[in-house]
């Protein structure tokens, strides 16, 4: 097969008609299961993802050792968004010129050295401030551009599903994590807690890279690149270059839509609980009911996978991320008695949140292809990061200004439904071949 068949082949379906049958196609999963296992390990561990969800059990236990302020505690997990927006931008160019494993590699390394140089904190708070920005950039290996890119380049035909269970990572992590450093911190003190994260990495992770990490046959090493995977390898692959890329319309309507709706997720997130609290609901209950956010999130982000490897992507994205808009309706009209509607307010903005980084990482492969997808997505990965520094801030004041939800709800509603209707104007899946990519 010449290339231009071989990027044919590779190229995704040119309209929104389904590649299959309702049916599930297990011969990727059968060739690829590993890549599906070791990619969603990897992104578990990630520290936007591990550490993330293991600060709210030290937060006390670390008040108590120092005598920080809780608020100034709080302030290290913006240190571990700046570094992620950091290491979004380099982590794309790195593994084009030295190769995913290698990166990855060096990657996981330096996380758990990180974590064990977090033992080591002396009383002023800088210091957390610096490591968590440190652990962040020495996590960019593990970040969602790198493993994203591994299953995209793995499946074609179940490239959403195997995404979406990917992406659930984030989702183990959160079950898990908490636990297991609690339980730690109790035993024994918070270092011990540093020490478990710090092996994460290696004794989960770094086996499997170093058997199981590879990309498919077509970007193995060729005579003409015995490194493989590297920019030339990658620019063979179908697909827009970096700079075609930034000048492509498209691109920046996917960026400002779905940068938005993660602003407004982190909104709901970071408000659900005191949201249902100022609704008269005590602690227990409001956690309990926001407790369904997590379980609906996994089934938003699986449903979504396996609807769009079959429908028109932007189609099942508009009509998941009108959902969490129902929600915000539910959310606001509900009174502290009506717990099925506010069960069920949580739930439809859980199916969003999760339904919103698989549509991101499918559409993008979809669009711009796999040419240069680690730094396009980097990009896009960089840019809602920054939106989810800033939501927190942006919809605190609104609150400060208001005193209540109400404008919450009404602000992220509206930019849930238009933010996932106007994915509609993406059009029709573009093909891409080596000689003449498609024009942005």
């Amino acid at each position: 097969m010449d290339k231009t068949s071989a990027a044919a082949a590779a190229a995704p379906p040119e309209s929104g008609a389904p590649a299959h049958g309702l049916g599930i196609d297990g011969t990727e999963f059968k060739r690829a299961w590993r890549i599906v296992v070791l990619a969603t390990l990897g992104l578990a561990i990630n520290s936007n993802s591990a550490m993330l969800y293991a600060f709210g059990a030290m937060v006390v236990p670390l008040q108590q050792a120092f005598g920080w302020e809780r608020a100034d505690l709080q302030t290290a997990v913006s240190f571990l968004f700046l570094g992620a927006i950091v290491g979004s931008q380099a982590v794309g160019w790195l593994n084009l010129r030295f190769g995913m494993k290698r990166v990855t590699l060096v990657s996981l390394t330096c996380l758990s050295l990180g974590y064990v140089l977090l033992t080591r904190l002396g009383p002023q708070i800088w210091q957390l401030y610096a490591m968590f920005l440190l652990l962040s950039l020495a996590s960019m290996g593990t970040m969602h551009v790198t493993w994203t890119y591994l299953v995209n380049l793995w499946f074609e035909r179940n490239r959403g599903l195997a995404l979406a269970l990917v992406l659930s990572g984030t989702g183990l992590a959160a079950m898990l994590v908490p636990s297991a450093v609690s339980a730690v911190i109790t035993r024994w003190n918070w270092q011990a807690a540093f020490w478990l994260m710090a092996a994460l990495p290696l004794v989960l992770v770094v086996p499997l890279v170093l058997a199981w990490m590879k990309e498919p046959p077509r970007a193995l090493p060729t005579t003409a690149n015995p490194g493989g995977g590297g920019a030339d390898a990658a620019a063979e692959r179908p697909g827009l270059s970096f700079k075609a890329g930034l000048r492509s319309g498209r691109f920046w309507m996917l960026n400002l839509s779905l940068s938005l709706i993660v602003a407004c997720i982190v909104g709901m997130v970071t408000s659900g609980v005191p949201l249902l609290r100022d609704k008269g609901l005590d602690a227990t209950d409001a956690a309990r009911i926001f407790g369904t956010f997590g379980l609906s999130l996994i089934l938003g982000r699986v449903v979504v996978g396996y609807l769009v490897d079959r429908l028109w992507a932007p189609g099942v994205a508009a009509v998941a991320l009108a959902l969490p808009a129902v929600g915000c309706v539910l959310l606001a009209t509900a009174g502290p008695g009506d717990t099925v509607q506010l069960v069920a307010g949580v739930m439809l903005v859980g199916i969003g949140s999760g339904a919103e980084f698989d549509v991101a990482a499918f559409l993008m492969a979809r669009y711009f292809g796999l040419r240069d997808y680690g730094r396009l997505f980097g990009v896009h990965l960089g840019l809602i990061t920054l939106a989810s520094t800033l939501a927190p801030l942006l919809f605190g004041q609104l609150y400060r200004s208001t005193g209540n939800y109400d404008s919450l709800l009404m602000v992220c509603g509206t930019i849930f439904l238009f933010g996932g209707l106007s994915l509609l104007a993406l059009g029709r899946y573009p093909r891409f071949s080596d000689s003449a990519p498609p024009a942005p």
